[in-house]
């Protein structure tokens, strides 16, 4: 019979390991990370999470890399070679990603975060309407292997794992929808696509020759545009934004009363939302740095001057 983790013994220490920023209480600052280990929390794991964290602050998880489907990292436990981990968890198909992201394009609040480097509480909401959750719901859904003689699953490398995995969403909250199949890159590039705008600020053309107005209702904008199409429209692209809003709405005739011009056409939310920003913004709105000058050292190091710059202006 497999010896209980109790029989091992301690860990080998290792220097440069990926230790946790935090060393006491809880793990997680964002919403997002919070959120993905209060998922990992709820499943009653047991004790291995309990010596995971330790792991975690310890500094023995080497090395950690999230691609779509797949986390791998190597930890160090109490043998000479470190244990390689892998955490699968299914990244989402092309046809679901097409789906969340015009619904993320016809809202400037989700682009305008998103675009940013912030993940807003709502998206989650929103991934779940898609019948696309953004975190696992059942410890089934997640594929845990690891190298060590443990029976458990999880056993405390795995554990370790997945608290790093948690602070390195909070660096960098694209690798939570990089782990589900969307890069950062290819994300934010299909968002300024669908909402016509260029990375330097432009529109997506130049404006379409002068001619008679079109009014709301008067044409079917939810149907992809063609190449005579209206301005900042791709052919055989789907309008978003302010075009699908309006798209189904009667025309406006001279015989409407003017005291209706100022009222909007939709609804309007009860609690508008908020860009909140925090000194952390640029951080993640440039990604990682390489490591040529210096890697996820370096945003460590940025990371908690601006927290003191900020703490200070704020004093």
């Amino acid at each position: 019979m497999s010896p209980g983790f109790d029989e091992y013994g301690p860990p080998v220490r290792v220097e440069g390991g990926l230790r946790a920023r935090s060393t006491r209480g809880a793990i997680g600052q964002s919403w997002w990370s919070r959120r993905f280990v209060e998922v990992l929390e709820s499943f009653a794991l047991g004790s291995r999470l309990t010596r995971g964290r330790a792991y975690a602050r310890r500094g023995q998880v080497l090395r950690l890399d999230v691609s779509p489907g797949r986390v791998t990292a190597d930890v160090q436990g109490s043998r000479p070679k470190p244990y390689a981990v892998r955490i699968g968890l299914a990244a989402y198909p092309e046809k679901v990603w097409r789906r969340i992201e015009a619904e993320l394009a016809g809202q400037a609040f989700f682009s305008a975060r998103l675009l940013a480097g912030d993940l807003p509480a709502e998206l989650e909401e929103l991934f779940a309407a898609a019948d696309a959750p953004l975190f696992p719901a059942e410890i089934d859904e997640l594929d845990q292997r690891c190298g060590c003689p443990d029976f458990a699953v999880p056993c405390k490398h795995l554990a370790a794992t997945f608290y790093l995995l948690a602070e390195a969403f909070d660096a960098d909250p694209f690798q939570l929808l990089h782990w589900r199949g969307r890069a950062r890159g290819d994300l934010l590039a299909r968002l300024r696509t669908l909402r016509g705008v260029h990375p330097g600020g432009a529109g997506a053309g130049p404006a379409a020759p002068a001619g008679p107005a079109v009014l709301p209702g008067s044409a079917d904008l939810s149907e992809p545009a063609g190449p005579a199409g209206p301005a900042g429209s791709a052919a055989g692209m789907p309008v978003a934004g302010a075009g699908r809003v309006l798209a189904g709405l009667p025309a406006v005739t001279p015989d409407d009363e003017l005291d209706r011009f100022w009222v909007s056409p939709v609804a309007l939310p009860d609690r508008p939302p908020t860009l909140a920003t925090d000194p952390e913004l640029l951080l993640r709105q440039l990604g990682p740095p390489g490591v040529e000058i210096g890697g996820p050292g370096l945003a460590e190091r940025l990371r908690r001057a601006y927290q003191e710059f900020h703490g200070e202006g704020a004093s």
